[in-house]
């Protein structure tokens, strides 16, 4: 009758009778849970203990690798920052007393970051996570960072590199522009060794060389260009107010050109103030890319017109593009962030070949001018022909 059965069995099946059921209702029985049957708790098999002291192990040797020093420094790809954007709201490059053009284009330059040195040691961990990545590297500590100097000597360093990094860039851009740049040459000191040594003084101002008027640091340079080392040049110098002429025997620079054995701080008398807004970058890397994004802003042309471009390199006030160190991993973080073009210096290309990521393409560049030629090809869809590193 109605209610004497449910699912189909009599109510005083055995089946519905806890006390009779070989599984108890509240836990598993012997085919899941193996027991000896009289009330024992279950004894761990051979392949359970290995495995729990596996875990173990595991988790012992992680803790191990995270807060283990090792004497190694690791470098990877750092963020890269598009220098005609903008940083917490402010345009990165801000100009004064000239007119500004927008840009559809990029232009990144790029960094590298790391662990190891001085404050910020590195750990097994991450030397064992650098190993394997192959946009990592990783070198004994001891030939990336000197031993006997602070992180706040090192930081303080790297500073003072990317605000004389950024004062290069304004003077090579605003150059390369056409604009006069007007520098008070000071010699901060004297070479060792060198003709100069005792017969110029830290604090006297270059004024002419030969009788001809240096009014900037460009025609110092360009002066020496026409001296062969070991020639004898008049170097008149302002020391206390009176006109020196002092003459000094030349010597020779690893290029083989002449120089005259003394330190220039030069003082710039800037025709248009540039700013550069940037925090947490440090040393004179980034001076290239600057300078091309100076050139692209105070030119009305749509120069990168719409293209990611990025790049890396020092810049003298001449121009000249600088080699860098971190290459390599400089690629992979533009690679990273969407560029696919990337301005190299000249000097970095053995570094360069055989380490480009797929999708970009590295061109070789030697001064700023190169590059701003580069930059307007690039934009115009040209770039196909441009200069890239090769081997040898």
């Amino acid at each position: 009758m109605i209610g004497d059965v449910l699912d189909d069995r009599p109510l005083d099946d055995p089946a519905d009778d806890p006390a009779d059921d070989p599984r108890p209702s509240d836990g598993p029985g012997p085919a899941d849970a193996p027991g000896d049957g009289d009330g024992e708790p279950a004894r761990p098999t051979p392949r359970a203990l290995v495995l729990s002291f596996g875990m173990l192990a595991i988790a012992v040797l992680t803790g191990v690798l995270v807060v283990l020093p090792a004497p190694y420094a690791v470098n990877g790809p750092g963020p890269t920052k598009d220098v005609l954007g903008e940083v917490d709201g402010e345009p990165l490059i801000e100009v004064a007393g000239a007119e500004t053009y927008p840009s559809t284009g990029e232009l990144r330059l790029t960094t590298i970051s790391g662990v190891g040195g001085p404050g910020y040691p590195a750990y097994a961990l991450n030397v064992l996570q650098g190993w394997f990545s192959p946009s990592s590297v990783v070198r004994p500590v001891e030939e990336v960072y000197p031993q006997d100097v602070s992180r706040e000597e090192i930081d303080e360093v790297n500073a003072g590199q990317m605000v004389s990094s950024q004062e290069n860039a304004s003077v090579a851009a605003l150059t390369e522009l056409g604009y006069e740049v007007p520098a008070t040459l000071v010699v901060a000191g004297t070479v060792e060794g060198t003709d100069a040594e005792g017969k110029l003084e830290e604090g006297d101002v270059l004024t002419a060389l030969d009788g001809e008027p240096l009014p900037d640091y460009q025609s110092l340079v360009a002066r020496l260009a026409d001296v062969e080392p070991g020639d004898t040049v008049t170097l008149t110098v302002t020391r206390h107010s009176r006109s020196v002429d002092v003459p000094v025997v030349t010597g020779e620079r690893e290029d083989g050109g002449a120089q005259i054995g003394v330190f220039v701080d030069p003082s710039f008398d800037m025709p248009v103030d540039v700013d550069i807004n940037i925090e947490g970058i440090g040393g004179p890397s980034a001076g290239a890319m600057f300078a091309l994004g100076i050139v692209d802003l105070l030119t009305p042309e749509d120069e990168a017109a719409g293209e990611v471009i990025a790049g890396t390199g020092t810049v003298d006030v001449t121009g000249a593009i600088g080699p860098i160190g971190g290459i390599r991993q400089k690629l992979a973080g533009a690679a990273r962030d969407g560029a696919t073009w990337f301005l190299a210096p000249s000097d970095n290309c053995d570094e360069v070949v055989g380490h480009v990521p797929d999708g970009l393409r590295v061109v070789e560049v030697a001064t700023l001018h190169e590059a701003r030629e580069a930059m307007v090809a690039i934009g115009a869809g040209e770039g196909g022909d441009l200069p890239t590193c090769t081997a040898g």
